[in-house]
């Protein structure tokens, strides 16, 4: 088979490719909640009942999440609904199929036990759910046996049920948004010097700009007169602050910021919005 003739774009430097490839994912959760972290923005969703209940729809333009979603249901709904499992078949919901009881406070563990109606935790995102229930109940010192509860989706490879609901985007949505940051760092003042400066070959550099403007125009995300409507690149068409509507560096785009001491994340991804000094030449 022959090999193709499309020239390849040429790649970014890392930490810009890293920096910008995170955009599409959540960050934030811990061990202490239900949400993934660190996770595409396709993944798992998890819908509260009251909004399935309210006829939610989903995003526009997304026929279905693309990997599914979890519906979770309070123990205080669930127990104190007659015919809940009627109610839930109305919405095309089936407990352990695509939705779970979600246990959040001491009191509805305690007056809701799943372990003593011998339901099992969840650990599986796609159907069936292998259980019933999830739990993320907070620790209390003051009472005996007030260790914290967390069942279900809590093992190191199976961390989380799923994102939140107002996190999720889908495949095409999170390729557009890559497309569009890149596209607004290229139109940073001095982009083309702080990429030759972080080893980018200038030509690979001019190529690579061609393209992804070029992307972003077909697709209808480069609309620089709603752009300047909305304070993100100036009458010349270069990116600034909406705030004080200085032109941007796209310097900010590789530095690193500092962590407290005491408050140190790791892989932490925080970019540094930086004015350009005046006098600095266009490109």
């Amino acid at each position: 088979m022959a090999r193709s003739s499309v020239p390849r774009v040429p790649n970014l430097p890392s930490l810009l490719k890293s920096k910008i490839y995170k955009t599409g994912q959540t960050r934030g959760a811990d061990d202490d909640v239900i949400f993934q972290n660190r996770v595409s923005r396709n993944s798992t969703v998890l819908v509260p009942y009251s909004h399935w209940a309210k006829a939610y729809v989903l995003p526009e333009g997304e026929e279905a999440f693309e990997n599914g979603f979890i519906c979770l249901i309070s123990p205080d709904t669930f127990f104190g609904t007659p015919g809940i499992e009627r109610e839930l078949a109305e919405y095309d919901l089936e407990l352990g199929q695509n939705a779970l009881v979600f246990y959040e406070t001491r009191s509805q563990w305690d007056r809701f036990n799943p372990e003593r109606r011998g339901w099992t935790p969840a650990s599986s995102r796609r159907p069936p759910l292998n259980g019933q229930y999830v739990a993320r109940v907070p620790g209390l010192t003051a009472i005996e046996g007030g260790e914290r509860i967390s069942r279900g989706f809590n093992t190191t490879a199976n961390k989380g049920a799923g994102i939140r609901l107002y996190e999720y985007a889908g495949t095409p949505t999170i390729r557009a948004a890559r497309d569009q940051l890149e596209a607004l760092f290229w139109l940073c003042e001095d982009a083309l010097s702080i990429v030759i400066e972080n080893d980018m070959l200038e030509a690979d550099a001019l190529r690579r700009k061609a393209h992804i403007l070029a992307v972003c125009e077909e697709a209808g995300n480069l609309d620089r007169q709603r752009l300047e409507a909305n304070r993100i690149l100036d009458s010349a068409g270069k990116t600034v602050c909406p705030l004080c509507l200085e032109r941007l560096s796209g310097a900010g785009f590789f530095n690193k910021v500092r962590q407290a001491e005491g408050r140190e994340v790791s892989d932490l991804t925080v970019t540094q919005v930086m004015t350009l000094p005046p006098g600095l030449p266009s490109f």
